[in-house]
């Protein structure tokens, strides 16, 4: 794992070193183990290195046998001995390492721009190719590692993290409203915008080529859950089963200690158990929980520490943990409200002190069926069926029944339920994706706030996904769209700051496209069987090998306690900084729409909880970022 930056002026000026190094090093934490520079004339390359395979080869910026080709590249490919077998075959390439990085340059020689179609694994890389005067960046098929870019009239510039990006004097801190529009929507700041005007994301199964006319995107790689297979149940289960090994084991190649992280859940669970099975010795395991019991899953994690016999260390997050908040909003670059963050930032910084790569069970519920949401979606599906006027008359007598505790009373969210089940799947799936609605986003913004967004529709973004799904059967359209959105612009940014923040590798078997691409392949009532079995095939192939307490668990998810947290402990210090003379001074939000936010969270009103946490992280950026107090 590294950082990666680099810059081409266009005006044919040289490219300075202390800049690269500048750019480079607002990243060392990505890459601590060993740095690099290569200026040639307008071009200029910068890394920082996490060295995890060929620990004494493998410098970069790396150049092919002539120096015509340069790289920097940030990942891992897993499929690299195969990759360079063949190339070695053809009597074309000679090789001076045993790294990954050697094997994409001269697999850009051999097939040009296809070369990412070869790929198995997580990348971010760019190559400059001298003869051709021309920059190639690529971007793996689900987002696992981060690029940014900056077009400018006189410089194009990328990097792994935003913040690289501003040590180049071309670059202001002109804030893009309509991403802020777009995070207190989903959370996240999704591609191609970033929080800032000038600068873009790379979307994940893209590349990008400049040449001298101009810019080329091109999406690379799309993910097809048409035709179903016509393989029977057991034996589709059991090529999943080895699929996953397979990826597991790949994924177990390193120079360097390895470990796993361990929530208790199924899809870690089964990453540790086939740990275990490639392994000799214990699996070193690493599990975070919070001292609120109904949050912590550290007692299933147990569980299977204790089944596969593991070397097992664990973490308890508490309020005052949320002191790490600045550091966060400086390592994400720009606005990120998943909570997880937090937990996640912590189970890294302990598993690092005992390894440098950690398996993962991340993309499992994104390919299996395992959120609760497409349960609901399934439930719609079939409301849908019932007449519409009986549907409003159920609805209408619902109503007449005690909200009790909102959002936790069982009336309360049936009656939100059939409210949206008045509209189609789509529209249900769309708002269950929304933790600021249209309407509560129009009264809390300021005039100059709704100037500023204008008629730009963050909703758009998801409705475009489920449009280009609409054809597909069951609950495939909603898996496709999270492995489009939330799973690449979410989960992956989550998972890829916190880890790097503290130089840890992080790496997902569930996530390797050839096993995704044979789980879409699968029946969507393979996946969410009736209403109430969720990752059905794969429950019923760990049967026997995985403890029955982990398989009959419910789905828990991995956030911050921030309801209890914001009524008790954190109070003072939310209100503090929401309602702050500067945090208002922005002049983006209503000082009366914020103070209801926070009467209805605190009286229990209402639960908002997630919509003040998104708040408060954007406020500390701006801290952090703008006023410079990071």
């Amino acid at each position: 794992m590294c950082g990666i930056c680099g810059v081409i002026n266009k005006t044919g000026g040289p490219v300075s070193q202390d800049l690269l190094q500048g750019m480079a090093r607002t990243m060392q934490h990505r890459g601590p183990d060993d740095e690099g520079c290569y200026a040639n004339g307008a071009m200029g390359f910068g890394f920082q290195r996490l060295s995890i395979i060929d620990l004494g080869g493998g410098h970069q910026p790396m150049s092919n046998e002539d120096n015509t080709l340069w790289i920097v590249f940030n990942g891992e490919i897993y499929n690299f001995q195969i990759l360079r077998k063949d190339l070695e075959e053809t009597g074309r390439h000679r090789f001076k390492t045993h790294s990954d990085t050697e094997i994409i340059l001269h697999l850009y020689e051999e097939y040009g721009e296809k070369c990412v179609e070869r790929l198995r694994g997580m990348f971010a890389f760019a190559i400059w190719d001298i003869k051709r005067q021309t920059l190639f960046l690529a971007r793996d098929r689900f987002g696992k590692k981060p690029l940014v870019y900056a077009d400018l009239p006189n410089v194009f510039l990328f990097a792994s993290e935003l913040k690289a990006l501003l040590k180049h004097p071309e670059i202001r801190k002109d804030i893009d409203y309509t991403a802020i529009d777009h995070y207190l929507t989903y959370q996240y700041i999704p591609s191609p915008y970033t929080i800032f005007l000038q600068t873009k994301k790379l979307p994940p199964a893209h590349t990008l080529t400049l040449k001298r006319h101009g810019l080329q995107l091109r999406h690379y790689w799309e993910l097809q859950y048409l035709p179903k297979t016509t393989l029977p149940f057991k034996e589709a289960g059991r090529q999943m089963m080895a699929k996953l090994k397979e990826a597991t084991q790949l994924r177990m190649i390193a120079d360097v200690p390895l470990g796993a992280f361990l929530s208790g859940g199924r899809d870690s669970s089964v990453v540790v158990g086939l740990m275990s099975e490639l392994s000799s010795r214990p699996v070193k395991t690493f599990s975070i929980g919070f001292e609120e019991a109904e949050f912590s899953e550290l007692r299933y994690a147990r569980v299977v520490a204790k089944h596969f016999h593991t070397d097992h260390q664990e973490f308890i997050v508490k309020p005052e943990t949320i002191d790490i908040l600045p550091k966060l909003a400086w390592h994400y670059s720009e606005p990120y409200a998943d909570s997880s963050a937090v937990p996640s930032f912590y189970v890294s910084q302990m598993t690092r002190k005992h390894v440098t790569v950690a398996l993962n069970g991340d993309g499992g519920d994104e390919t299996l069926g395992g959120y609760p949401r497409y349960q609901a979606m399934k439930f719609m599906m079939l409301w849908s069926r019932v007449p519409r006027a009986a549907r409003q008359t159920f609805y209408k007598a619902v109503c007449l029944l005690p909200d009790g505790n909102p959002p936790y009373s069982f009336t309360w969210r049936l009656k939100r339920l059939l409210r949206l089940g008045l509209d189609d799947s789509r529209s249900l799936y769309l708002d269950s994706l929304c933790y600021f609605q249209e309407s509560q986003k129009e009264a809390l913004y300021t005039p100059f706030m709704k100037d500023q967004v204008g008629n730009s529709s963050a909703p758009e973004y998801i409705a475009a996904l489920l449009e280009r799904s609409r054809s597909l059967p069951g609950i495939d359209p909603f898996l496709y769209t999270d492995l489009r959105s939330y799973l690449p612009e979410c989960l992956m940014v989550k998972m890829d700051i916190a880890s790097m923040a503290n130089s840890l590798e992080t790496r997902s078997p569930f996530l390797d496209h050839e096993f995704v691409e044979l789980t879409a392949s699968f029946p969507s009532s393979w996946k969410l069987r009736g209403l109430h079995h969720p990752k059905y095939i794969l429950d019923k192939t760990l049967k026997g090998w995985m403890p029955d307490a982990i398989l009959q668990r419910g789905k828990q998810g991995f956030g911050l306690p921030m309801s209890k947290w914001f009524r008790g402990h954190l109070k003072g210090y939310l209100e503090g900084m929401l309602l702050s003379d500067k945090a208002l001074a922005r002049g983006l939000f209503e000082k009366t729409a914020l103070q209801r936010l926070l009467a209805e969270n605190s009286t229990l009103k209402r639960d908002h909880s997630y919509r003040l946490w998104a708040l408060l992280m954007l406020e500390q950026w701006y801290q952090v970022y703008i006023d410079g107090q990071g």
